[in-house]
């Protein structure tokens, strides 16, 4: 029997198993490999793929879910990858197409690279929002915010959901329940005995990634970063909502360059739920 083209050949959902060949997909157009990320976003959200007759994958997503469970208010997609040497053929959009198809009614979001967004737009996404990604190590100066910052515990679990969901307007507790488990330091923000926000720091290679970030105000989001930051000897990484200016200045002043700039797309609807002002930071941009 003839071996179907990628054109031809079926999606499917991907599970762990996958990993490797998600990594080694990442890999082949020249990103990190990036397990780390890979196996949570495989875990707590859906893989969609394409097999290579010869191996491994041809094209992969991801698609994180939010809201009640079976009835989505909002889902995100992310690692949009097509192998190097099946690259416009039409692939990535026959992909995208099937995962839109997918969701049905569901609003949709994710994070567009220059070089991607031709094709979003293409299938009906819209601009709505830019996020900067900076990167490097963080060096104090000056006086620190004089916000108290702590390590998360279990107990603080269930105000941390409350506060996710007040300010990203979807319930994500998948997400975050996983969190402790994934981020190698998870720390709250408190006043009074009441948590104003909380951060996490991951592990992607060589660096600690920062998000989600939420926060009160920019002071609170300042301390959460300071403090996060005095706990890891690596490089930070995070990416800051554009309309945060002054979070984005003060990061900079403290050894952080601007290394990508991303468009915020939607489908479906005309801008993402809950407070922009007291969202600075994704859990990743994968994940919305």
């Amino acid at each position: 029997m003839p071996t179907p083209s990628p054109a031809s050949a079926p999606i499917r959902r991907l599970t762990l198993r996958d990993l490797t060949a998600c990594a080694d997909l990442s890999e082949d157009r020249g990103w990190p490999r990036e397990e780390h990320k890979w196996g949570f976003l495989l875990t707590a959200g859906t893989g969609y793929g394409i097999d290579d007759p010869g191996g491994g994958l041809v094209a992969a997503c991801t698609v994180t879910e939010y809201g009640p469970h079976g009835r989505p208010s909002l889902a995100a997609i992310g690692m949009v990858l097509v192998a190097e040497r099946h690259a416009r053929q039409g692939v990535g959009r026959r992909l995208m197409r099937h995962v839109v198809s997918e969701l049905g009614t569901v609003p949709l979001t994710l994070h567009a690279t220059p070089y991607g967004r031709p094709l979003y737009e293409e299938l009906g996404f819209k601009v709505t929002g830019r996020a900067e990604m900076v990167r490097g190590r963080f060096t104090p100066v000056g006086p620190e915010p004089g916000i108290a910052t702590r390590a998360a515990t279990a107990e603080d679990l269930t105000s941390i959901l409350r506060l996710d969901e007040e300010v990203f307007g979807a319930d994500r507790t998948p997400i975050v329940t996983r969190l402790p488990a994934f981020a190698d330091h998870l720390r709250v923000a408190e006043e009074d005995g009441r948590i104003i926000g909380y951060a996490a720091a991951w592990p992607n290679m060589d660096t600690h990634v920062v998000g989600p970030l939420i926060a009160r105000d920019t002071e609170t989001a300042k301390a959460l970063i300071g403090s996060l930051a005095a706990r890891t000897d690596r490089p930070l990484r995070t990416d800051i909502d554009v309309r945060h200016e002054e979070l984005l200045a003060w990061v900079r002043e403290r050894g952080l360059a601007v290394v990508a700039p991303n468009a915020v797309m939607t489908y479906g609807i005309t801008e993402l739920p809950g407070d922009w002002n007291r969202r600075f930071a994704p859990l990743t941009v994968a994940a919305g």
